[in-house]
């Protein structure tokens, strides 16, 4: 009896999920469309895990959601609704918490989900990894390139000068790759950058051209 009377309490102040407001904030227009089965199975998946990449998320959630968009439904619109299904375990009970009407637009979710996803922690830790990196024991200057511009995506306001993040990729180069890098730019890199030799992080340029080469 005493155990059933703990279920009736519990049971009763129990919080009614159905009676719970959401954290968004719809309009008239985005109650009034219903987002396709199709576009949600499409949908990437952010579990809240801690390896997981917030930034790379949004990239992608971006780019599913520019192809499937509906007609006469705005991105605003559409990406407030459709984000929750892009969200699991951890990170839908984080959503779920947020206090109702706190979310109106979609920067105000975009917000809310870096502060809790990145954290000023994070950034700190990636700003160490980024001018501390170093090639390791085996690693091809071709990995190590790929490995280094992954983390640099993985941090976009990182607020470091295009110079400096030459420079931290060449301090990092192993002795070998390191000759073989200044050779093929003519000279030592750091001392080309203001001859316009430095290639473009986001392109490769010339050292696109030693990998291929080598």
């Amino acid at each position: 009896m005493a155990a059933n009377n703990r279920r009736s309490i519990k049971e009763l102040n129990a919080p009614n999920s159905d009676q719970q407001p959401l954290c968004i904030t719809f309009t008239d227009t985005e109650d009034n469309f219903e987002l396709k089965s199709g576009l949600i199975h499409l949908l990437p998946s952010f579990h809240g895990l801690a390896g997981e990449d917030p930034h790379k998320h949004l990239k992608e959630f971006h780019v599913v959601c520019a192809g499937m968009k509906p007609h006469g439904i705005t991105d605003e619109q559409l990406f407030l609704r459709a984000f929750p299904f892009s969200l699991k375990d951890k990170a839908k009970d984080w959503l779920y918490y947020l206090p109702s009407g706190s979310i109106e637009t979609w920067a105000d979710m975009k917000q809310q989900f870096l502060q809790r996803f990145f954290p000023a922690s994070r950034a700190t830790h990636l700003r160490k990894e980024i001018y501390g990196i170093r090639q390791s024991n085996g690693e091809s200057l071709y990995e190590y390139w790929e490995r280094f511009k992954a983390l640099v995506a993985s941090y976009p306001h990182h607020q470091f000068t295009e110079s400096l993040l030459i420079q931290y990729f060449y301090e990092g180069l192993s002795g070998m790759d390191r000759r073989m890098v200044d050779a093929a730019s003519g000279g030592s890199l750091i001392e080309n950058f203001g001859r316009g030799t430095t290639p473009n992080l986001h392109h490769g340029g010339k050292l696109q051209a030693i990998w291929i080469s080598y």
